[in-house]
């Protein structure tokens, strides 16, 4: 006789709350599954640090706030809770009600990936992340080489893609108004990685 496989225990956004606070490492929400996050290594701590550095400099004096990695992004239409690399939002800060250690306004969001994420972020994460109604531009960076992905929306179920290859491409972010100019080569976005 075949045993049914058992369907993971699902969680209640309440439920993952009072696990997350209380735990000493982060989790993804998605839709009742709590799913652990990976620990860093030194490669993509390094692009997250270079993308972060660049992006605080050229916002400094203007109404945005930029986060790294542990800062969660609330999804209400998927009902996910995530941690970006980066995140940039817009001041004053949108929380999700009744929380304060939530935010719910991206404009811009960077994923470096990994080989265990790297299927996910290009595909239900980015998915998730575009019914967000400030959601301008994403940006998914690898981490074994120069190689940078990003997505502009243009307008509503349309998004331009281009692709940036070796440490000369320059990546113009578009997620800002014309008069601040924000770019990056990939040589600063991957100073000090090795790449095995």
């Amino acid at each position: 006789m075949a045993i049914a496989p058992q369907k993971p225990k699902t969680y209640t956004p309440e439920e993952y709350f009072t696990l997350e606070v209380e735990s000493e490492l982060r989790h993804e929400y998605r839709n009742g599954e709590i799913i652990p996050m990976s620990g860093g290594t030194p490669a993509p701590n390094e692009i997250a640090g270079n993308l972060m550095l660049t992006i605080k400099s050229a916002l400094k004096g203007q109404p945005y706030s930029i986060f790294i990695a542990d800062q969660r992004v609330w999804i209400p239409e998927y009902n996910f809770y995530t941690y970006p690399d980066i995140v940039v939002v817009p001041r004053p800060i949108a929380l999700q009600p009744g929380r304060k250690d939530t935010i719910i306004s991206p404009l811009f969001i960077a994923e470096v990936l990994s080989n265990s994420t790297k299927a996910y972020d290009r595909d239900e994460k980015f998915a998730a992340y575009r019914t967000i109604p400030t959601f301008q531009e994403y940006l998914l960076i690898d981490q074994t080489q120069s190689h940078v992905e990003q997505y502009i929306k243009q307008e509503t179920d349309q998004w331009l893609f281009k692709e940036y290859n070796g440490k000369a491409a320059k990546i113009a972010f578009k997620f800002l108004s014309a008069a601040i100019n924000l770019e990056i080569n990939l040589a600063d976005l991957y100073e000090n990685v090795d790449f095995e």
